[in-house]
């Protein structure tokens, strides 16, 4: 089995589990992190073993979004032609279902991560948010994309042009995720499930996965294009810029006026 910087990973039987390993950081993403990411759950979805996935945080996040250092220093060139935020757009296109254990802080990335998952069980401390707009951007690994597919336009609308974090339990009963479970039984219940799902016929759930995501994604990927454009641009304003330099400097940002 690979090792890798910033993911541990685990067979349970016949379950892969892949598990964000940078806690310093809450499991921000940079792009080897991304990559990490993307890469433990494609081996497990290549190995004839594995019938279902898990992907799993820390106990204080999930995945707090992109890391600031890495995300602030692009600019539109190196955005555009570095097709930032495309990498794990590979999660999403797995064959084999991945199950999202979330607990504590999903937020930007975080939360577009969960979203590329098949089904997302959170605990009670879990906090999801797609913070962008408030540093000058837009998100973009597929939230507003996604968000609109699972929860309509009115609050995907709301929540992407507010920023404004919302619960386990909002996002259970807004149709984001699937199950919120108390705290202390979150790998419980996402191994429970990820077991059931393992158990069945193989082709019978991949057939299964195929079906859903071919209602609930087409047409995506001309979506996904746009919102990706629009993410680039965004890192040649001013008000990513300062946005960005504002949040890491722990101070109040100064937006143009329009």
């Amino acid at each position: 089995m690979a090792t890798y910087k910033y993911v541990t990973t685990e067979q349970i039987g016949n379950v892969g589990v892949v598990t964000f390993n940078r806690p310093e950081a809450l499991n921000a993403l940079n792009e080897q992190v991304e990559m990490d990411v993307t890469d433990a759950l494609k081996a497990f979805d290549a190995d004839d073993a594995i019938g279902c996935m898990v992907l799993a945080g820390g106990d204080k996040a999930f995945c707090a979004g992109a890391d600031l250092k890495w995300i602030a220093s692009q600019d539109f060139d190196s955005a555009y032609r570095g097709n930032l935020a495309a990498y794990m757009d590979q999660v999403a296109k797995l064959r084999k279902p991945v199950v999202a254990a979330v607990r504590g802080f999903a937020f930007g990335g975080g939360t577009e991560i969960a979203l590329m998952c098949d089904i997302i069980i959170a605990d009670s401390t879990a906090k999801f948010a797609l913070p962008e707009v408030t540093l000058g951007v837009i998100p973009g690994g597929g939230g507003p994309a996604r968000l609109t597919r699972a929860v309509g336009k009115a609050k995907a609308m709301y929540y992407i042009l507010t920023g404004k974090p919302f619960s386990a339990e909002e996002a259970e009963r807004i149709g984001l995720i699937t199950k919120v479970v108390e705290d202390g039984q979150l790998l419980d219940e996402a191994l429970a499930v990820a077991s059931a799902i393992a158990s069945n016929p193989r082709l019978a759930v991949l057939a299964g996965k195929e079906a859903v995501n071919q209602q609930a994604e087409v047409p995506l990927a001309p979506g996904l294009n746009l919102e990706r454009r629009l993410f680039h641009g965004l890192f040649g304003t001013e008000d990513q810029r300062e946005g960005m330099t504002a949040f890491a400097e722990k101070r109040k940002p100064n937006y143009k006026k329009y």
